[in-house]
């Protein structure tokens, strides 16, 4: 069984995509902008670290719509667009991964669908049964 959410955010249905999607025992969170989930502005312009944080806090929502959090994250990837910023999105990703320690990449792109975006985060969790 799959189980999908959404957050409600206009560009998922134009796209035609999940916020995220639980199947077996795992979750898959789609890339995370750094934005307001209600109305999809950008927050935080210029500030890569808080950007980040924002990211993380898009997949922390994510993952709570199936009763998960980010202690069952096991991937990340993190899309940015400035790869010698890498410090400010990493310790972004420290903070909040610190002690759990997924897998991760981190991939310098050349641009994200807003200008104003800097980074994008993604993650994979594992849960049992959270897809039933």
């Amino acid at each position: 069984m799959t189980r999908r959410v959404g957050s409600g955010a206009p560009w998922e249905r134009v796209v035609g995509y999940s916020r995220a999607v639980a199947a077996g025992d795992h979750v898959y969170v789609t890339g995370c902008a750094p934005v307001d989930l209600a109305d999809g502005k950008v927050l935080h312009e210029g500030d890569a670290y808080a950007q980040a944080k924002q990211c993380l806090a898009n997949v922390a929502w994510a993952l709570e719509q199936f009763g998960c959090s980010l202690a069952d994250v096991v991937r990340t990837r993190i899309f940015v667009t400035d790869i010698e910023r890498w410090e400010e999105y990493g310790r972004a990703h420290g903070e909040v991964f610190g002690e759990i320690r997924p897998a991760t990449s981190m991939v310098e792109v050349s641009r994200l669908i807003d200008p104003a975006m800097l980074v994008e985060i993604e993650a994979d969790a594992y849960r049992p049964g959270v897809g039933r």
